[in-house]
């Protein structure tokens, strides 16, 4: 396939990375979730421990794309695969949990990390904002000093929701993409 467009979705724990691609996927996808063992426990059951990918196809037959979808671990001991992923990435999106500002500092080391790999375009999916403890999206905009970069709220869990944040990234692709 030489219509690939590499996404790499990430965030921290508990901003909804796997529901994301899980949501949207054409094909089953494939994961690496394992019990949660650590501090995650206290946040959710399993986590991702290498990576998910997930697979969509976008366009007419003649001027079909894919979206491979990798989903990174939030955990920063598991950097080594943001490294891994990230490397052919089109673009990235960040999801921000609303609801756990514990992890807002987490998602601006993600951030860091993944410019000073790559310079391709990326978006702010800020999930979570339906719950009674989420932080307004433009405080953690303010709090991630990203209030230039394409952002969004989302529900992962809702496929027009999902497909809408993909949209937005590959908006921002389609400039650089030779189909």
């Amino acid at each position: 396939m030489d219509n690939i467009l590499r996404i790499v979705v990430t965030g921290p724990v508990g901003a909804g990375k796997s529901t994301f691609i899980r949501t949207i996927s054409e094909i089953e996808v494939v994961d690496t979730d394992r019990k949660a063992t650590d501090e995650v426990a206290e946040l959710k059951q399993s986590t991702t421990v290498s990576m998910d990918f997930g697979r969509l196809r976008i366009g007419e037959e003649e001027e079909e794309m894919w979206l491979h979808l990798y989903g990174t671990p939030g955990q920063a001991r598991f950097s080594f695969m943001w490294d891994i992923l990230i490397r052919r990435a089109y673009g990235y999106i960040l999801l921000v949990p609303a609801h756990l500002p514990g992890q807002f500092r987490n998602a601006q080391a993600i951030q860091a990390f993944m410019k000073a790999r790559t310079d391709v375009p990326s978006v702010i999916g800020i999930t979570h904002v339906d719950h009674p403890n989420a932080w307004d999206p433009e405080d953690i905009l303010l709090i991630l000093n990203n209030q230039s970069i394409p952002h969004t709220t989302l529900n992962a869990q809702e496929p027009a929701s999902v497909a809408n944040t993909l949209l937005l990234l590959v908006e921002q692709l389609m400039p650089q993409v030779v189909v």
